[in-house]
């Protein structure tokens, strides 16, 4: 009843409900590939694959369409406008909302919302609960969500008209979140423009600056520790994924090395070296970062650790191996190799580079610094949303 209540009181009657009480868990199914009557028709047709990277979390178009004869002939339904999306294996978790009435594969546990819920809310509520549905996943060879497991998730259950302000606050967040997500990819592309302009195709040389390796930039390069790291220890250490492929430290997932002093001098990045990824997936390997903070972090195998000579400025180097050219140089370095591909330390140093004067060097250093302060304040409101969706997650019933 009425809106007497204070807001207090409203929190105390959410009840904790089961997914199961409040929509329909619905699995998909793939048609016969080898019948082609079942394709091609004009019932649009999904794939957790489709919904991995959306900028929008509602899906109005598929890759797929299959016909009205392949979805009769298989376990499939056709969703209702609002179902909220899940993938229930390979991978867990991603999440949509049908903007279309649409089918999908047998990798989805979809949920047709009851008229207690609203579908928005559903699906930021999915979104708060995904790491704690990732871990009752069963399954030897991959990991799968049943039914039952999706029926028999809880979720707090607050009324209608709150859980449609929870949803818009969220969509307000996420939205602000995209802007964000935005201008960091400009910033990106700044970066490439401003290293264009200072310094030339790298190809076409059009500033005439001496040509030779990167063996000439640098002063020492070293391997990582091989010694296994785990969840506590001294330092962290940084690994593999810690370095994204457009050349960003990502410090959101870290394990921890403890380290004797005489390992310290070896091991420990400091700030301005560079950091290169030397094994990884013939795409991915010669990922490049610079390491810019002032509290040393260790390095694992997987990468080597350069520091730059009087001649340099490891942001230039890092950007010349991150730019198109740099990527073409290292994708050609790997090219014969099966599965995972391996550039070791005088390999790396073999790579020819243009030389120009440390100067312009350090000028292009500075413009980086500043581009990378601009970032993690954007970074920084970004854990917003992410706290107030572990709040979401964390909200019991108040009785």
């Amino acid at each position: 009843g009425g809106d007497s209540g204070t807001e207090g009181d409203d929190r105390m009657k959410w009840e904790m409900v089961r997914l199961g009480e409040v929509a329909e868990i619905v699995s998909g199914a793939t048609p016969s590939r080898n019948n082609s009557e079942y394709w091609n028709g004009d019932i649009p047709w999904l794939t957790p694959k489709n919904i991995g990277n959306l900028n929008d979390p509602v899906v109005m178009d598929t890759t797929e369409k299959i016909s009205r004869e392949g979805l009769a002939k298989c376990s499939a339904r056709l969703l209702p406008i609002g179902t909220v999306l899940f993938s229930s294996r390979a991978p867990i978790g991603h999440t949509a909302i049908a903007g279309i009435p649409l089918a999908t594969n047998q990798g989805f546990k979809s949920l047709v919302p009851g008229r207690k819920v609203d579908s928005k809310y559903l699906y930021w509520t999915l979104i708060s609960k995904k790491s704690e549905i990732i871990a009752k996943g069963r399954g030897a060879t991959f990991k799968e969500v049943t039914k039952e497991i999706m029926e028999g998730v809880t979720i707090p259950l607050p009324p209608l008209n709150e859980q449609k302000r929870i949803a818009a606050i969220l969509d307000k967040a996420d939205a602000i979140r995209r802007k964000r997500q935005e201008a960091i990819n400009l910033s990106d592309q700044f970066l490439r423009s401003v290293f264009l302009d200072m310094f030339g195709d790298p190809v076409t040389n059009p500033k005439g600056w001496e040509a030779g390796t990167i063996r000439d930039l640098v002063s020492e390069v070293k391997y990582g520790t091989s010694a296994k790291a785990s969840s506590e220890g001294r330092y962290e250490i940084l690994r593999m994924n810690n370095i994204t492929y457009s050349g960003q430290l990502d410090l959101s997932d870290m394990k921890y090395i403890d380290l004797d002093g005489h390992d310290e001098a070896k091991y420990l990045a400091r700030k301005g070296d560079l950091l290169f990824n030397r094994t990884n997936s013939k795409e991915l390997v010669g990922k490049t970062a610079v390491y810019s903070f002032d509290e040393p972090r260790a390095i694992a195998g997987y990468l080597i650790r350069v520091r730059p000579n009087e001649l340099a400025n490891a942001e230039y180097i890092a950007a010349y191996l991150n730019s198109g050219h740099g990527k073409k140089i290292l994708q050609h370095m790997c090219k014969s190799i099966v599965g995972m591909a391996n550039i070791n330390a005088q390999e790396l140093q073999d790579i020819e580079i243009l030389k120009p004067p440390v100067a312009v060097q350090n000028k292009f250093a500075r413009i980086v610094d500043t581009v990378r302060r601009g970032r993690i304040e954007i970074n920084s409101s970004l854990a917003t949303m992410e706290v107030f969706l572990h709040l979401l997650s964390k909200t019991k019933l108040e009785a």
